[in-house]
């Protein structure tokens, strides 16, 4: 029986830490674990000791937020019942949404939109008339 979704610290094979919402589900006779909005937590450190956390996506050059992982590849899971962790979470995923729908797409509008073998010659033509 698959258990619903939950808030969860996963330690990959690989040595990875993450923290995300979870969904374990069976697919194929395999039990496969769906991340939603996967990060991990950095502690940071001072003089004094943790001074606080640095959140971090998962995967930096993607824009999914689920992502499918065999459970074979997980080493263990810890459902988090940390009401701290999880605001902390939640608050950083409605952070990290609301700067996507605020980013705008660069557009000819905004100004010269070129390529880097366009700006070196005109780079060389300053260059060469100084």
């Amino acid at each position: 029986m698959i258990e619903e979704d939950f808030y969860c610290t996963l330690k990959l094979k690989t040595g990875e830490e993450i923290f995300a919402k979870v969904a374990p589900t069976e697919e194929d006779d395999k039990t496969l674990v769906i991340l939603l909005n996967p990060i991990i937590i950095s502690e940071i450190k001072g003089k004094s000791g943790i001074v606080g956390y640095k959140l971090e996506p998962w995967l930096k050059t993607t824009t999914e937020d689920m992502f499918i992982i065999n459970l074979d590849d997980v080493l263990t899971m810890s459902e988090s019942s940390d009401i701290k962790m999880i605001m902390l979470y939640q608050s950083y995923i409605r952070k990290s949404k609301k700067d996507i729908k605020n980013h705008s797409e660069i557009t000819r509008k905004m100004g010269y939109v070129g390529n880097v073998n366009d700006a070196k010659e005109i780079l060389e033509k300053i260059y060469k008339n100084n």
